[in-house]
């Protein structure tokens, strides 16, 4: 064979793998191909496998099935009690009209950035209507289902199905935080304040109470003493008398014995002078009583 032909072979062979190459493409599980011939479209193919084209005459643009995500970066939003909160949050969408997507934001890039004024307009207009108190309760999820669907809404122009929207923290301004950690201070040293009354009130009541049963106790206690006193002192009257009265001479001598015992007592009383009057009137000679000798 002659070399001329040989080259010529070698030319036809490159130029048919080039064409080959250039005319077949596969669609992976995970994508979806769409088939333009200068700018038109000529088909969509969401199945995968091998696939031919005209080769340097149709282009071949490819796209996710997959679920892609889209991160809102974080931003002030205000709510309806006119408080301000951060909010970060994300979306997830699904490319469902690949020709409506190429047209309307060419690839992923160009969605990302048309979705971020819609997700944080979504944002705005919905938490504006609520007080910051429901963005922490259970209502948060429905608060979410309602964003979802309006952010939606206005995704589907772009080709695209927005599956959630999600807002991953809510955080307050640091000024905000601080001022709401000294009311939050002030209503707990507010509540101590007021414990400590209330405790110092009630301890002033039971010693109120204490005291007054201590004077009532004490009292009862004085009058019963004094009853029982009286009782005792008119008994040991009553028996005095009854004793004395069976010999006058002899209570007359004990009580003046009483009365020298009182004046006489200690020993520095010194009496001068005759042992007379009525006061010594024991002292003086007295016959013995009759039969003291037998």
């Amino acid at each position: 064979m002659k070399r001329g032909t040989l080259m010529g072979l070698a030319i036809v062979g490159a130029v048919g793998a080039l064409l080959l190459s250039s005319a077949v493409f596969t669609v992976h599980q995970s994508e979806q191909a769409m088939v333009l011939q200068f700018g038109d479209l000529q088909r969509i193919i969401d199945k995968p496998g091998i696939n031919i084209k005209l080769p340097f005459m149709q282009d071949v643009v490819f796209f996710s099935k997959r679920v892609l995500n889209f991160d809102a970066p974080s931003e002030e939003v205000p709510t309806l009690d006119q408080k301000q909160v951060i909010v970060s949050s994300f979306a997830r969408f699904r490319i469902v009209d690949p020709l409506l997507f190429y047209q309307a934001v060419h690839d992923e890039a160009g969605v990302q950035a048309r979705l971020r004024p819609i997700v944080s307009s979504a944002l705005r207009r919905i938490l504006g209507d609520v007080p910051m108190s429901q963005i922490l309760t259970a209502k948060r999820a429905d608060l979410m289902r309602r964003i979802a669907e309006s952010v939606n809404i206005e995704a589907q122009t772009f080709g695209i199905n927005v599956i959630d929207v999600r807002m991953k923290r809510v955080d307050l301004p640091e000024e905000n935080s601080q001022a709401i950690f000294r009311r939050m201070q002030t209503q707990r040293e507010q509540a101590a304040r007021r414990f400590r009354a209330e405790g110092a009130k009630e301890a002033q009541t039971l010693r109120s109470e204490a005291d007054k049963q201590q004077v009532v106790i004490l009292a009862d206690a004085q009058r019963q003493g004094a009853i029982q006193r009286g009782e005792g002192e008119a008994e040991a009257t009553r028996i005095y008398n009854e004793a004395f009265g069976r010999d006058p001479e002899f209570f007359d001598f004990y009580r003046s014995l009483q009365a020298m015992n009182e004046g006489l007592g200690g020993d520095n009383t010194t009496y001068v002078g005759p042992a007379s009057g009525d006061f010594f009137r024991f002292f003086g000679q007295q016959s013995a009583p009759a039969g003291a000798g037998q």
